[in-house]
């Protein structure tokens, strides 16, 4: 989806922003996007609900996110930053491998990885240790489902919503019950601004969306069963994908001190394993006092992660003129 402006302003800077497949929509990071308007182009992946895609369209596999990636870039062109907010930071850095090792020119100039999972056992949260402490197996006959025939996915297998969100909310069940009393109060006091901001985030948070069920199974299998990209055995279209093969892609990797989703050091893996980045053109910011949901949204979003991804993407592009002349 591309955000047009009513006055083209064709020397603004491409950015696409890969929103998470992980059972909310791409609007969960609206907050996100807001700060890019003004002086970026605008692009974002708005993925669509498993339960509405007709099963003769096929089924949907981590390789085939990889593939749109790439389409998504190359329709873009040269000169494309992206920003990957959680999930897709894995399949983001598989995409940006394969294409360095190609030469493609669509080739990304910088990317920015938010919160991803790409080393789990660093510092393993209770999201790391869910997913690893049962077999693929168990995901496959507990979480499963099939869409039923009300549908326009009827017979799609997917991992639905409601059983993502059922699964973070019981993670941080006491912290969801006092935002609720909170709103209690809020009301009671006649506190509308505070109230309002509540029911705006529960509104978003509670509106989910179904998975490809082969999609979540290559990805748990992938990322934090087998840990396939950390240990440098992940396979894309039966090609073995080097991380080493990045080489003129700048790296951002953004973290935040309380999150509790990615542990802190799971996305700043990415620069040692993206070990042929220029020191020069590889950075590291953690945010303190936010946890997962505040590193793409709120203020301190707004005041300090949003300017730190615009400069380094500034001096990026500084870096690539410089190396052009």
């Amino acid at each position: 989806m591309h955000f047009r402006r009513s006055k083209a302003q064709p020397e603004q800077p491409k950015v696409l922003f890969v929103a998470p497949l992980s059972g909310h929509f791409a609007t969960l990071i609206r907050g996100t996007i807001r700060e890019f308007l003004p002086d970026h182009d605008v692009y974002v992946t708005d993925w669509i609900n498993a339960r509405d895609v007709p099963l003769s369209q096929g089924t949907f596999h981590f390789d085939d996110y990889v593939d749109y990636l790439i389409e998504f870039l190359e329709l873009l062109g040269p000169d494309t930053h992206v920003v990957a907010v959680c999930q897709p930071c894995v399949p983001l850095l598989v995409a940006t491998a394969a294409m360095s090792k190609q030469e493609n020119p669509a080739t990304p100039t910088s990317i920015t990885l938010m919160g991803g999972p790409i080393d789990t056992a660093i510092s393993p949260t209770e999201v790391n240790d869910y997913a690893s402490g049962k077999d693929y197996e168990w995901f496959q006959s507990n979480v499963i489902s099939t869409v039923p025939d009300s549908y326009k996915g009827a017979g799609q297998l997917v991992y639905p919503g409601f059983v993502q969100l059922s699964g973070f909310m019981s993670m941080n069940i006491d912290a969801h019950v006092q935002k609720h009393f909170r709103f209690f109060s809020d009301l009671i006091r006649g506190d509308g601004d505070n109230a309002e901001a509540h029911r705006q985030f529960y509104n978003e948070y509670l509106a989910v969306m179904d998975l490809p069920a082969h999609f979540y199974l290559d990805t748990i299998k992938r990322v934090f069963l087998d840990r396939n990209l950390a240990k440098g055995n992940l396979y894309y279209r039966d090609t073995l994908i080097d991380l080493a093969d990045i080489k003129k892609t700048a790296i951002l990797t953004v973290e935040g001190e309380l999150d509790d989703i990615t542990g802190k050091g799971q996305t700043s893996a990415a620069l040692k394993l993206c070990k042929n980045v220029k020191a020069s053109r590889k950075e590291h910011y953690e945010q303190q006092g936010v946890g997962h949901y505040g590193i793409f949204n709120g203020r301190r979003y707004r005041e300090f992660i949003a300017p730190k991804i615009k400069a380094f993407q500034l001096k990026t592009e500084k870096q690539v003129k410089r190396s052009k002349n």
